[in-house]
Formats: C-alpha cells, structure tokens, sequence
C-alpha cells in the first residue's frame, strides 16, 4: 500500500487534516501529518524559515517516509500545497503521486490582500500583533473551517515562531509570487497530479485552479459549496474525489 504524506498551510497545523483523515479511513497504510517546523513549537535553530526551507524540509520528510515504503502518495492544502509541488519538482523519484487542494504554483498569481500585507515590514508586524486569538477563531469558523479546529488553530496564535515564520515564509514569496522561480519548473511535476478546489475559496480564486488545469492537462475537482477550507468543510468529498483518483493510478 502507498503511504501519504499531509502537509498542511498558513495559519494552519497538523489539526486541519483530521476530517478528512476521517472521511478516508485509511487503515494500516502509513500515514505522515507532520507540522510545518515552527508552527507548534519553536522554530529549529538554524532553520530559515523560508520558502525553500520548507522546501527543503518537505523533501527530507519524503524521504524518510519513502525509505521505508517506496514511492509516496503526498497532499497539500495552502502553504502545504506549494510546498507538496516544490518537493515532487525537486525529486519526483520519491512520488508515485501529488494532489493540492486550494493553491498552486501560478506564474500570474499575485497573492491575497492578507499575503500583501505580511509581506510589507512593519505592517506585517502590526498585523500579527494586533490578531486576537478569539477574533482569528471567528474569522476561521466563518469561512467554513470546524469550529473546533478554528479554536485549536487560534490557540497557537500565542507561538511567536509561528508568527514569525509566517511572515518570513511570505516575504520569501514576495508575498505570493511564484513567475520568477518556482513557476518556471512546472514543466518537471510529475505526471500523476490532482487538483481538488473550494468552489468559493476568497484566497486563491477557482479560476486559477482553472487556468493551471488548462495549462497542464492536471485534473480538477472542484467541490461546490466549499470554501478555502474544503478538506476540512467537505471531509466526504475531498475523500472521494482522492479515492478515485489514487484508485485510477
């Protein structure tokens, strides 16, 4: 059996994966969630924090798990999900498969208002500064995100490295910019990729999902009614729509 690795986004943890690791029940294959370094504990000394870091850290989290069990199945939502692609376009060996849900390597997006805003100095701060755990978990709920999750996300907020890598993750990206480096090395994802999309996602518009998929011939699956949180909003679906498409490898 192929095993999977999970990599969850921004402001998120391991935690946003639980419905939908529910939905897929599955079994005795071997499964990772790990927690982006600095996003439940403190940041690794030395680690950067960047982009590439997270990059670099993905790979290494692939090869432990493909080590033992061979070419893996990886998912990414978010932040995850442009890491997920960087990883299997750096070593697409260690891959059977990729799947994302709700971002994707795109030369012409240009990030949401909140990136642009972590992105800028002293703004960024300000920002981080000033968000409420109480006022996130509200915010998260009301997109869609279960109210449980939401409030387990917020209570990290009180992590200073997870603030801190937030923002060095986006200004690494320039905010959410991606033409310039990482969008030129789409030609080497490997072939077996899936995009599974929240109908109404505000953050990343279904039209970019659209526009990749037009690009790249990558299959789309979109889930209506759902948000940027549809792993997490329509667990059922998003495992369906996984299951058919490993179940088609």
């Amino acid at each position: 059996m192929t095993a999977k690795l999970f990599l969850h986004g921004v402001p998120d943890s391991p935690a946003i994966w639980r419905p939908l690791l529910a939905a897929l029940d599955l079994g005795d294959t071997p499964v990772a969630v790990p927690a982006l370094p600095g996003f439940i504990g403190p940041l690794p000394t030395g680690f950067a924090a960047t982009k590439e870091a997270y990059a670099d850290w993905a790979v290494a989290e692939a090869e432990a798990l493909a080590a033992a069990h061979g070419p893996i199945d990886i998912v990414g939502h978010d932040w995850g999900a442009l890491i997920a692609q960087r990883a299997a376009m750096l070593r697409p060996d260690l891959f059977r498969s990729w799947a994302v849900s709700n971002a994707v390597i795109d030369p012409d997006y240009r990030g949401h208002r909140i990136a642009r805003i972590w992105n800028t100095p002293i703004l960024g701060e300000i920002f981080m500064a000033l968000s409420a755990p109480a006022k996130l978990a509200q915010g998260l709920a009301a997109q869609g995100m279960p109210a449980d999750i939401a409030a387990e996300e917020a209570g990290q907020w009180a992590n200073k490295d997870k603030r801190r890598a937030i923002l060095k993750l986006y200004r690494s990206a320039k905010g959410l910019s991606f033409a310039h480096d990482w969008a030129r090395d789409i030609g080497k994802l490997p072939a077996n990729g899936a995009l599974i999309w929240g109908e109404g996602d505000p953050y990343v518009e279904l039209s970019v999902a659209r526009r990749f998929a037009a690009n790249t011939g990558v299959p789309l699956t979109i889930i209506e009614g759902a948000g940027h949180w549809a792993i997490a909003e329509r667990p059922a679906e998003v495992a369906a729509a996984l299951r058919d498409y490993w179940n088609g490898l």
